[in-house]
């Protein structure tokens, strides 16, 4: 369900916006997208785990915060990040 600290190193470099950057809003959305596909994949197998799904509601609710901010704060960034993760069709 977790990510590994390999691929969180690489979201990281992908999405950074600056050497060395871990926590602006892109690269924590790009992470929390990642641990939300892993927790929906979780979720086509174990379809009774409440408590994980609590999680992911969680999760997803942390992300629409981030990207809301990030659309107040520069527009521009924000169409750039939904289209390189794929969050809008």
């Amino acid at each position: 369900m977790s990510i590994t600290a390999e691929r969180k190193q690489d979201l990281m470099k992908e999405y950074a916006t600056a050497k060395g950057d871990t926590g602006s809003p892109e690269v924590q959305v790009a992470i929390l997208s990642e641990r939300i596909t892993n927790l929906t994949e979780h979720f086509k197998d174990h379809k009774k785990d409440n408590h994980s799904r609590r999680g992911l509601l969680k999760l997803v609710s942390q992300r629409r915060r981030l990207l809301d901010y990030l659309k107040t704060k520069d527009e521009g960034r924000y169409t750039t990040l939904i289209g390189k993760l794929g969050l809008r069709r």
